[in-house]
């Protein structure tokens, strides 16, 4: 795949503020949703302004970086709310592997944003009433399910030679993933899943772009301004059937060996990915527990200052892939990965997020979560392994992070 663009030599954008809109997921308008929502607040939009087609390559954020500031600086902006997510914004999904040719900016012709007591809309171009409601969701139905490119018991035997590998010192960590198939009889609506998504799992990032929908609990890295936040989760649990079972659950995570180790790997590698950018940088020295609807994980917040001005996707490209979605070393955890897992991931476990023209923007990795295509969706989930991991184990960690897309999809 060659690089395409697809946009109009200068793009006219005009950003007004407005009375507080409500449910922003019910605003969009039809299913080809583009959206980042957390606790209610975030952007969605909605048409297509420009749209950036990305071949594979370790360049590629940067080449991104390129091309979206060459659109944005020729610009025509009139932003007087100037916040993150006001003005132009491109809505991105990457592939996960650099040999992946599947990564997508979209810069939509509208834009509907609320952040903390202020809400916007931003026109790009000249459509039409953007507030019409022209295709209302229907919800899948009919759902059909199948598995998709191992049965859990060949992926059971890929995590045992993992752990065989790991055992005999060649890596010390990787993340195998699997697949799974659900058709339905009518065309799957990304707003649908949204609504269900943000209403089930509220503090994490409900997110869409370019077909990919999910509500991903790890924020790869946030930026505002000079200031940067990122959030590692590695080392699993499901939740427990009573409280007393919860915590139980939580306190077996909290000190086990084998889920610490995941950890650490994670943590240190975005710290050190980090810290050359940064003129300080604050890491926790233990993980805390952050408790979701479905499970629970280990959480280490990272916080810095940047030394110079770069944008988030700098930013993305210093950090993916982080052990916490394909192992360490990455280079050999990412060719075990192409060797055992039996399927291109596309892009999961890749960034998604959005940037804007200041270089903002908030980038996540794309879990839990499906690739949506016509009435076909391909749900994925992931487990980290390591040298104590159990392959029986791991397959029903594997089952708990699929729930997530089949309420979305199945309600």
């Amino acid at each position: 795949m060659k690089l395409a663009v697809t946009a109009p030599d200068r793009l006219t954008v005009r950003t007004v503020p407005v009375p507080d809109p409500g449910d922003l997921i019910a605003r969009l308008p039809h299913p080809s949703a583009l959206a980042w929502i957390r606790h209610g607040e975030g952007i969605v939009g909605w048409g297509e302004a420009a749209r950036l087609t990305l071949p594979g390559g370790d360049d590629r954020f940067t080449a991104a970086t390129r091309l979206l500031t060459d659109l944005f600086g020729a610009a025509d902006v009139d932003d007087p709310v100037a916040v993150p997510g006001s003005g132009p914004v491109a809505f991105g999904a990457f592939g996960f592997d650099p040999k992946s040719p599947d990564s997508t900016l979209i810069i939509p012709r509208r834009i509907l944003g609320r952040r903390d007591g202020t809400a916007w809309l931003t026109t790009i171009g000249d459509d039409t009433d953007p507030l019409t409601l022209a295709n209302p969701p229907r919800p899948p139905e009919n759902l059909r399910w199948s598995c998709g490119a191992l049965p859990g018991h060949d992926w059971k035997q890929a995590v045992a030679t993992a752990v065989d590998r790991i055992r005999q010192g060649h890596l010390g960590k990787v993340v195998l993933a699997r697949d799974l198939t659900a058709r339905s009889t009518t065309p799957i609506d990304a707003r649908v899943l949204l609504r269900r998504l943000a209403a089930r799992f509220p503090g994490c990032y409900t997110f869409s772009c370019a077909g990919m929908v999910g509500a991903t609990p790890e924020l790869l890295i946030r930026r505002t301004g000079g200031d940067i936040e990122s959030l590692v989760l590695a080392g699993t649990t499901a939740r427990g059937a009573t409280p007393a079972d919860d915590q139980a659950r939580a306190g077996h995570l909290f000190t086990s060996a084998k889920d610490r180790e995941e950890h650490r790997y994670a943590a240190e590698m975005v710290r050190d990915a980090l810290a050359p950018l940064c003129a300080h940088l604050t890491v926790p020295d233990q993980p805390e527990l952050l408790t979701l609807p479905n499970v629970i994980h280990l959480a280490s917040p990272i916080t810095g200052h940047l030394a110079a001005d770069r944008s988030v996707l700098d930013v993305v490209a210093a950090l993916h892939p982080t052990p916490a979605v394909c192992g360490t070393p990455t280079d050999i955890a990412l060719d075990l990965i192409r060797e055992l897992e039996g399927m291109d991931r596309g892009r999961y476990a890749g960034p998604v997020g959005w940037v804007d023209a200041r270089g903002d923007g908030e980038w996540g990795i794309a879990l839990r979560c499906a690739e949506i295509n016509g009435t076909r969706a391909r749900l994925f989930a992931g487990c980290g392994i390591v040298a104590d991991s159990d392959p029986a184990a791991e397959l029903a960690e594997a089952h708990t992070k699929f729930r997530p897309m089949q309420y979305a999809l199945q309600g």
